[in-house]
């Protein structure tokens, strides 16, 4: 496993990282705690040292599943989580008073809810779970931040952008106070690539990709008579004649495999990696498979520039949140 540094913090982190949604349970179906379990201990086992839940990732039962996984292994680890709005919406919409989302109290109380699910004394990064640059200069917030890092129950702060909205936290990447950011990037959806990415360079923020397969699109596996688990959010995200979209777009890409890159997803995370202000890349894992294919990527070898700027080519403005 190779590591980058994460942006100015200091830190080293695997380039690729443990996405730990799917773990949870609740919006993700089909998994279950053993195989999570194996999941988490195979990652470390590959080097692995970037695990990123959320208190709201099954109710912080993703947490707590960390949390014990932890308590097993003797490595240090760089674990981040994640604060949700007091008011329960994603995304952030702009003009959202910032009392409604993250008001001192509540930025506290779900912190220290998150040190005990996860049994640590200090977490690593803390996160937003959503963001709108409105809030960027108003104290509240960053009072509890700055409360909180004092106290030594968080090192770092992060934001986790809105879904495909990188232009939403511009303003608070300028400014000093994120030491990372969490975003959107795939094969699909570049934009990071149009202003966050410059800033992030710039100010020495550390990024973190997150769905890197687009919820499962880049897999290759997603056809018209697919069906998800009662319950599970891609019934959701692929409703509609969307699945088929998904195909029209992955076929176009499936002349681009061969030497460089076998399989789609093989081909989704080297892209994620080609640039350098990429810190680490989070899949979502919930199995000793997921691991085994993801961690492997990670073996130094760049894409061609021929492969990388036709890549650029399939570029897919869309929304499906």
């Amino acid at each position: 496993m190779r590591m980058r540094k994460l942006g100015r913090t200091g830190l080293t982190v695997s380039e690729i990282g443990f996405g730990a949604w799917g773990i949870g349970g609740s919006m993700w179906q089909g998994g279950d705690d053993g195989e999570a379990s194996r999941a988490l201990h195979a990652a470390a086992d590959r080097g692995v040292n970037l695990y990123d839940t959320a208190l709201v990732y099954g109710d912080g039962h993703s947490e707590k599943l960390i949390g014990r996984f932890l308590r097993d292994r003797s490595e240090t680890m760089v674990v981040a989580s994640k604060i949700p709005p007091k008011n329960g919406r994603w995304p952030a919409r702009q003009g959202t008073p910032l009392k409604e989302a993250f008001p001192y109290e509540h930025i506290i109380a779900s912190t220290e809810q998150s040190l005990k699910n996860l049994g640590v004394e200090r977490i690593d990064i803390q996160q937003f779970h959503v963001w709108t640059d409105d809030w960027t200069e108003m104290p509240e917030w960053y009072d509890a931040i700055s409360a909180l890092k004092e106290a030594g129950k968080i090192r770092f702060f992060g934001i986790s952008i809105n879904d495909h909205q990188p232009e939403s936290a511009l303003a608070i990447g300028k400014s000093g106070k994120v030491d990372t950011f969490q975003v959107i990037y795939n094969i699909f959806d570049q934009t990071p690539e149009d202003q966050l990415f410059p800033i992030c360079r710039e100010h020495q923020v550390g990024v973190i990709v997150r769905v890197p397969f687009d919820e499962g699109a880049l897999t290759g596996t997603i056809s018209p008579a697919t069906t998800f688990p009662p319950g599970d959010f891609r019934n959701r995200y692929f409703r509609g004649g969307r699945k088929q979209e998904v195909v029209e777009h992955v076929e176009r890409l499936r002349p681009l495999l061969g030497a460089e890159s076998v399989t789609l997803p093989d081909l989704a995370l080297r892209f994620c990696l080609q640039d350098d202000v990429v810190s680490t890349v989070i899949p979502g894992m919930r199995t000793v498979t997921h691991v085994e294919a993801n961690a492997s990527v990670s073996d130094g070898r760049k894409l061609s520039p021929s492969l990388a700027a036709e890549l650029k080519n399939h570029r897919w403005d869309k929304n499906f949140y």
